[in-house]
């Protein structure tokens, strides 16, 4: 029996570095942000014990051993030995984007495969404890320097506030009107900036900087426009929404720029203030920073203008994705990924 697991990328609006133990062990963390309708896809087909290689990979490598320790992939080595799963397994692994464009697909694949796993063995979880098992499996086994707001949003799904306390967290669900909600989805764009991020430095200078202090002024800021967008993006009026919205982004994005020295570049700032002659109405580069993909909010008529300036295959409609990750067999509806889907999305 063939089983799927589809697990959602995520566009985070506000508080991206306060979702990292350096900060909310100390204050509490907050960040706003939705899943989207791009995905990491995981099939799954059990072999017969007599197949000649016992486990089988295929990503942007194509693995075939006999042993979970030979097994090169971290986060596959790291949930199959948590896990004591020691069935002949054969895996491929997809994804609608490729790895490292700031959508936090390494996370949504660790709580795909955490998923898809727990499937296997007939002990699924609920959506926290899903959660909390893929931020065990990247913090605690594999020592990456990832935050925890990428784990949740892949496993909870839907556009949320998200508050981290030292040990804690919890999900607030944005309660947004239906006429916000269709003018969210109709303005949300990604421009890909071809550039190939750096984020591990990125990352490591923003949790330097943390720890010592040096950008707790702009931390705090950044959770305080995730309190503000709210309120925002739980209004009634759509066009004031994507207005105001815009405005805490673009202060969020200029607040963003100054916690590592490896945020931004000279093309990202200029691809930025482009959107905005164009009419955007403010964005922000996902992720850590350095590459990858730029989130920009505009009118949904500008999608011809932002190709002719940033090329077709550079600029991307996204919507909502109210669905966190899920685990499927072979014949029930799903959407699967076209043959232009990446092999090996995920690191």
């Amino acid at each position: 029996m063939i089983r799927i697991s589809r697990t959602p990328l995520r566009v985070s609006f506000f508080g991206g570095g306060t979702d990292y133990a350096a900060y909310f062990e100390q204050f509490p963390g907050t960040v706003v942000g939705t899943t989207i309708n791009l995905y990491v896809y995981i099939i799954a087909l059990p072999m017969p014990d007599f197949c000649e290689q016992k486990y089988r990979f295929l990503y942007r490598m194509n693995e075939s051993v006999n042993s979970i320790e030979e097994i090169t992939h971290p986060v596959i080595r790291a949930v199959l030995r948590e896990e004591q799963y020691h069935a002949p397994l054969n895996v491929a692994i997809m994804a609608d984007v490729p790895a490292g464009t700031g959508l936090g697909s390494s996370s949504s694949f660790t709580v795909g495969f955490v998923n898809l796993i727990k499937a296997l063995k007939g002990v699924p979880l609920n959506r926290y404890a899903l959660a909390r098992r893929a931020i065990h499996i990247e913090h605690d086994v594999l020592n990456e320097n990832v935050g925890v707001q990428d784990q949740i949003h892949a496993a909870y799904g839907g556009l949320s506030r998200y508050s981290f306390h030292r040990e804690e967290f919890s999900i607030h669900p944005i309660r947004i009107n239906v006429d916000c909600q269709h003018a969210l989805d109709q303005s949300m764009f990604l421009l890909y900036t071809e550039i190939a991020r750096r984020a591990s430095e990125s990352v490591a200078q923003q949790l330097e900087n943390t720890r010592a202090g040096r950008v707790e002024k702009e931390l705090a800021h950044l959770v305080k426009l995730a309190e503000q967008s709210v309120a925002v993006l739980e209004q009634q009026s759509p066009h004031q929404m994507l207005k105001e919205l815009g405005c805490l982004l673009n202060d969020g994005w200029q607040t963003k720029k100054n916690l590592s020295a490896w945020v931004t570049s000279p093309k990202i700032d200029e691809m930025y203030e482009a959107a905005l002659r164009l009419g955007a109405y403010g964005g922000k580069l996902c992720g850590a920073g350095a590459g990858g993909f730029i989130f920009v909010l505009a009118p949904h008529h500008l999608h011809r203008d932002f190709v002719e300036r940033f090329g077709e295959g550079n600029v991307m409609r996204i919507t909502t994705e109210m669905t966190g990750s899920r685990v499927t067999t072979l014949g029930d509806e799903m959407q699967l990924p076209t043959a232009a889907g990446f092999y090996a999305g995920v690191q």
